[in-house]
């Protein structure tokens, strides 16, 4: 009998002091900023998850970005989710779709226009000056993520298209250096000596950006100005640009889609391997090449004529935060850091662009490498020789994108002339577009 009263009593003890014990399990949410609750100590933990396409040194440095951010912020644990490019966006789409994307996105303008309308980016006007701090950034730099005058993306920095070329091999070719004011015949010209030298030019042009900069330099764009239909009505200029293109692959200038298809990463690009001279791209990935092919590189313009109008500062990419997300405020915060940390930016070194605080700008001069003032130097001598951004790409643009890849890829092999492509790619991207009216 005395072991069942022992036994009783005990049992009433234990419920008497859960009753009074003041536990947070049951009394208060977790907020954002992982204040204490009650009278438990511990910091209330808030949950993220981040994701990004990249190349593995854009994968090292960020993560290396997070561990900063948590050590500053013990109540906040970040778990990062990365990939190449395709697999991103392959892996977006679904998560999306269940409403389960990542709290903090990176967003690419040929789809940041799309997950924006669908509903699936939160509107950062609200933090603005709150957990995200601007005041250290022009409002035409943050303007660059708004669509309709609301903010679904901070831009994370500003990019131009270029040449970024081996001088060595350019030489090897016969040509002693490439003028500021060349154009498409000097191109061509060059492209024929690298043929007769055994190298190729180049390793392609991504068919919507550098057929986009052809028409800006001939005062058109791909998309008009509502993205309801393409932005130029001659499909001449469609057939000049893309004859030019497909007949360098024929005459074997420029390597095939089947050979570039067996390029698994930058260590297998043809500049890298010294069997091409130069590659296009945007400048925050010049860099990354210089790294990885671990020689002098050099960065060239656009050939003209008119560069100036071709030529646009366009956004490298955003960081969105999810609409799903339950931690919208500590995702702002994540954002402000990383805009904005000092220590931060000497990490990332405008790999995501020239980033827009005057403040870091000035901080990171002092600890640019060579490679990184060519980068600096060659988008502010875009910002004076571009003219104004198109702004983000309409919705459906990345159906085009790739429907504009695959005639590309079959005007290469003499599948299909230029003429006829220009004819299948108005139908189907007048037919894509026609549903933003």
């Amino acid at each position: 009998m005395k072991k069942w009263l022992m036994l009783f009593l005990s049992v009433f003890m234990v419920f008497s002091l859960a009753a009074c014990s003041g536990s947070s399990s049951t009394s208060e949410t977790p907020s954002d900023s992982g204040e204490k609750s009650g009278d438990d100590s511990k910091v209330e933990e808030v949950k993220l998850r981040i994701a990004w396409w990249g190349s593995e040194p854009r994968h090292d440095y960020t993560l290396k970005v997070i561990e900063m951010y948590e050590k500053e912020n013990p109540g906040v644990k970040i778990q990062a989710e990365y990939a190449s490019w395709d697999d991103y966006w392959k892996k977006l789409a679904p998560q999306a779709s269940a409403s389960q994307l990542p709290d903090i996105v990176q967003m690419d303008l040929s789809y940041f226009s799309q997950y924006a309308e669908n509903g699936q980016l939160t509107d950062l006007s609200p933090y603005l000056g709150n957990q995200l701090d601007v005041s250290n950034f022009t409002d035409n730099y943050v303007d660059g993520g708004k669509i309709d005058d609301k903010l679904y993306g901070f831009n994370l920095g500003v990019n131009v298209v270029g040449f970024h070329y081996d001088e060595a091999l350019l030489k090897k070719a016969g040509v002693d250096s490439l003028a500021e004011d060349w154009n498409w015949d000097d191109y061509k010209e060059v492209a024929q000596k690298a043929k007769d030298a055994g190298i190729f030019i180049d390793t392609g042009m991504k068919a919507d950006v550098f057929f986009n900069y052809y028409l800006r330099t001939l005062g058109k764009s791909l998309y008009n100005e509502d993205g309801t239909g393409l932005g130029y009505e001659d499909d001449q200029m469609f057939k000049d640009f893309f004859e030019m293109t497909s007949q360098l692959v024929i005459d074997g200038a420029v390597p095939t889609p089947d050979y570039m298809a067996q390029v698994k990463g930058m260590e297998d690009n043809p500049v890298v391997k010294q069997d091409a001279i130069g590659t296009w791209q945007w400048s925050n990935q010049f860099v990354g090449l210089q790294q990885v092919a671990n020689r002098e590189l050099k960065l060239q313009n656009m050939p003209g004529p008119g560069i100036s109008d071709g030529l646009y500062l366009k956004p490298s990419m955003f960081w969105s935060v999810a609409n799903n997300s339950k931690n919208k405020e500590e995702a702002a915060k994540f954002i402000s850091f990383f805009v904005n940390n000092e220590e931060a930016n000497k990490l990332i070194l405008g790999d995501r662009g020239i980033p827009g605080s005057s403040v870091v700008k000035e901080a990171l001069k002092p600890v640019l490498t060579p490679q990184q003032v060519q980068v600096f130097d060659s988008v502010a001598w875009a910002e004076q020789n571009s003219s104004e951004f198109d702004g983000p790409d309409p919705i459906g643009a990345g159906e085009i994108i790739e429907t504009l890849d695959l005639l590309s890829e079959q005007m290469s092999y003499g599948q299909l002339s230029p003429e006829d492509a220009a004819k299948q790619f108005r139908q189907q991207a007048e037919s894509i577009l026609s549903q933003n009216k």
